[in-house]
Parts: C-alpha cells; sequence; structure tokens
C-alpha cells in the first residue's frame, strides 16, 4: 500500500511552470533562427485501428469511435520529416484545418510549444525538430531524470471476467499495473475479487469512479471493501473532485492513494487542502510540463494520461524521461489496439518501458500498416446506435440508449440521482438490434430517459 505524504506548502508551488522553451529568450530557442526548420508540407492519415477482442466488446458499448486516429506528418524545408498523433474523438485538442494553414511556413522550433495546435500538429513539430538537431524528444523538452518510465495496462469498465482475463494478459505483457473503470452497472466487489485473484504478487488494479461514489458517506464503505484486495494502491476520483471536505475524509478513513485530475479543484487547493495524494496529467506540451513542475515542487507523484496509438504512447515516454515526479504508472491506452503503426514496439518489463534516445520520438511509422488501415476521415463522430441492459439479482433491467453523447451511460450516474446504485450481482451488456419492432421502441424511450422495468 503506498504511504501518505506529508507536503509542506510553499507559495512556489502555486507558481505556473510555462515549459523550458518559454524561459529562454527567443533567440535561445533551439533551432529559431535555423531556415531548414521552416515548415514546408503538413499531411495528414485518418486510419481506423482496429480493436483487441476484450477491448473490442466493451469498447463497443460507449466509446466505438476511439478506433479512429489521425497522424500528422511535418516536413521541413531541410528534408526531415516528423510525424505525430491525434485521436480524433478523444484527444485534448485535435488539430484543426486553421491549425495547419497557421503553422505552414512558420519554424518548427518557435511554434511547437504552442498547445493550441493540437496533439498531432504539436508532436509531429517536436519530432521534426528533433530529428532536425539530432537529439531525442525529451533533450527539448527538459534535462533527463529517468531512463525508464512506468507504463499501465488499459481498458474501459468490464464485467468481473474481463477485469481478470485483462490482469492476466497484462502481467504477461510485462506490466505490473492495470487501469480500469468502476461504475455502477458492475459488480465492483467482484471485479476486484476476480482482478485480485488473477494478478501476480505486486500487480495493481486502480478503479477509475469518475464521480460514481457521489459522496464520502456512500463511498467509504465501499473503498474500505476494495481496499481489502493487494491489487487496490491507488484509486482515481472516487467522488467529485471539487468536494474539499468529502475528499479529505476519503483521505482519512482509507488507506489507497487518492488520484484526481490536476487542475480541479486549483492546484494550489488540491495541495493545501490535501484532497489527494497525486495527480492525473495531461494535455499538451505545455500544459503537461506546467503541472509537472507544480507537483514536483509540491512532492507530489503523478501519473501521465496521453491517450492514443504507440505513437502517442513513444511520445508519453519522452515525458516521463524529464518529470521527476512522474512516477506512477502511464496511462497511455494503445494496449487497446491489436495493431501498431510504428516499425519499433513499445516494450514493458516489471512495468516499466526504456526512454528512446533516437533522435526525435526515437520511432518510425509502418507504411505498410498504415496504408493498410487508412480509412476517409469521417464527416463527424461516428455514433452508432446501441442499448444497453443493466441487470440486478433482483430482478430488475434497466436500459439506455446512446443519445449522441460521449459516456452517455456515465452522464446519467455523474450526480445524485434516481438510478441505482453500487451493487452486487449487477452486471451490463450491449443488447444488439435485432431489427424487431420492440427493439426500435425501446431505443426510443431509452434515449431519452433510462426504462427501469420490475422495479422493488
Amino acid at each position: 500500500m503506498l504511504s501518505r505524504r506529508n507536503w509542506l506548502l510553499t507559495s512556489a508551488a502555486a507558481v505556473p511552470f510555462l515549459g523550458y522553451a518559454h524561459l529562454r529568450s527567443p533567440a535561445a530557442r533551439p533551432g529559431r533562427d535555423e531556415p531548414g526548420l521552416r515548415i514546408k508540407h503538413i499531411r495528414r492519415t485518418t486510419i481506423n485501428l482496429p480493436y483487441r477482442a476484450v477491448p473490442a466488446r466493451s469498447m463497443a458499448r460507449e466509446l466505438p469511435h476511439w478506433v479512429y486516429a489521425e497522424i500528422c506528418e511535418v516536413e521541413l524545408a531541410n528534408g526531415v520529416t516528423g510525424f505525430g498523433e491525434t485521436m480524433l474523438y478523444y484527444t485534448w485538442g485535435a488539430t484543426s484545418d486553421a491549425d495547419v494553414e497557421f503553422a505552414r511556413d512558420k519554424n518548427a522550433a518557435a511554434i511547437m510549444w504552442r498547445d493550441e495546435l493540437g496533439a498531432g500538429l504539436q508532436m509531429a513539430c517536436f519530432d521534426a525538430v528533433g530529428r532536425s538537431l539530432d537529439v531525442p524528444v525529451h533533450a527539448l523538452l527538459g534535462k533527463q531524470v529517468h531512463t525508464q518510465t512506468p507504463v499501465a495496462w488499459w481498458n474501459i469498465d468490464l464485467p468481473p471476467e474481463d477485469v481478470a482475463s485483462e490482469a492476466k494478459t497484462a502481467a504477461t505483457a510485462g506490466y505490473k499495473a492495470f487501469k480500469t473503470k468502476g461504475r455502477p452497472w458492475f459488480d465492483i466487489w467482484e471485479q476486484a475479487k476476480q482482478g485480485n485473484a488473477a494478478a501476480p504478487e505486486g500487480f495493481s488494479i486502480t478503479f477509475d469512479y469518475n464521480d460514481t461514489l457521489l459522496n464520502a458517506k456512500l463511498g467509504i464503505p465501499i473503498l474500505k471493501d476494495i481496499e481489502k484486495y493487494p491489487i487496490t494502491k491507488i484509486v482515481e476520483t472516487p467522488i467529485p473532485q471539487g468536494d474539499i471536505p468529502g475528499n479529505q475524509q476519503i483521505r482519512r478513513e482509507t488507506k489507497a492513494a487518492v488520484a484526481m485530475h490536476y487542475g480541479n479543484p486549483a492546484p494550489v487547493t488540491a495541495i493545501r487542502e490535501r484532497v489527494c495524494d497525486g495527480f492525473v496529467v495531461g494535455g499538451g506540451a505545455t500544459k503537461v510540463m506546467n503541472a509537472g513542475r507544480v507537483a514536483a515542487m509540491a512532492d507530489m507523484p503523478f501519473w501521465l494520461q496521453l491517450v492514443g496509438s504507440t505513437i502517442t504512447g513513444a511520445w508519453a515516454l519522452h515525458f516521463g524521461a524529464v518529470l521527476t515526479h512522474a512516477t506512477w504508472p502511464a496511462v497511455t491506452c494503445f494496449q487497446l489496439y491489436a495493431d501498431s503503426p510504428l516499425q519499433q514496439p513499445i516494450t514493458v518489463k516489471n512495468g516499466y518501458s526504456k526512454i528512446p534516445n533516437a533522435p526525435g520520438l526515437g520511432v518510425d511509422l509502418d507504411w505498410n500498416v498504415i496504408k493498410k488501415l487508412t480509412v476517409p476521415k469521417p464527416p463527424a463522430r461516428p455514433e452508432p446506435e446501441r442499448l444497453l441492459e443493466t441487470r440486478w439479482p433482483n430482478g430488475r433491467k434497466m436500459y439506455v440508449g446512446s443519445d449522441g453523447t460521449v459516456n452517455y451511460m456515465l452522464r446519467k450516474f455523474m450526480r445524485p440521482s434516481n438510478l441505482p446504485y453500487f451493487e452486487p450481482g449487477v452486471t451490463t451488456r450491449l443488447l444488439p438490434n435485432d431489427g424487431s419492432k420492440g427493439w426500435r421502441d425501446l431505443y426510443t424511450r431509452a434515449r431519452v430517459k433510462p426504462v427501469i422495468t420490475n422495479t422493488q
């Protein structure tokens, strides 16, 4: 079990960090006045990454659109090409046509710290500059302090047997940590029990509740039950992060470390009020470096959460190289996919991946795979019709239909409502469209509000 940290809050902990490049004079930024770093061409390619079997059936319930990624290539005047990636319908910021127009003919080194470029274009600029200067991306970010970084396996909320299956698969692949979701529509007690039974000694499973425990009074008994299992070392966002007294109570009365997304509540409040043990840090390069600097000054650990294929997985490793407190296993989610767009695999041994030291991202695109996976870019986020059926042992059933919003099921449980709370024995499945009038009528009603039958 992770021990609690005692922190001394200083005024420095509240000072934002603006990225190493911003601390230098303009003339000192690497390659700023080098004409060869001018962006000559920008190319974007959309790919459809197939899921592995277990993620395929779980992601289909709420996030089927995570299969779409866009590879962005930046070709410089010196002939060097760098690349990056945007998960089109999830990433913190997607690269737009306007971003591409802005970047064209600009010096890549001069604009690469602009988070507003979006994930793919920013990443590609860093990669191109690193390749041009014959240095790895982490050398552009700061001083290397780690030669390897911890990496976590990831999958969305799962039935207990799949939690166990994924834990085994992750451990076999060299991982020592698995992050998944705790949800009222699955049996959290059975998930922890089966996951613990399947996991080897020293393995951890982090449940992210996304507020669904609602408050400390309701949530603490469940958290105490789950932390009886050795796999429980960290929990994420058990109740709303802005509930200062509630989160303080959870930290006092439970043993597992509490992780919260950086920025809510304000970092100075989170640190001073001791509402969490560490952070979840994501976003663009400047935002990540800012958060990492504040966490270091507060002596608080965090995990990097930069989501995508193995391309983003490689990108995340470079931040792990320079951020002293990125010591919790990074969440990158490339474990979801059956294919990788890279020539080099990202391997994990004893829970860690080595930091690439070759120029740029230190990896190369596999165009044979990319050509096979290339598809037209969807005009909008795909929203296939989905109907979820939740069952409880006492005979109750609940039906929820996709309503055009992301995480449509989760949104209904993130605040107090008349929907059932966490209960043993509950399970959920995707109810296939059999073409019947009954399915259509039920889906139409369940899109408006959950349909609950056999209420007791």
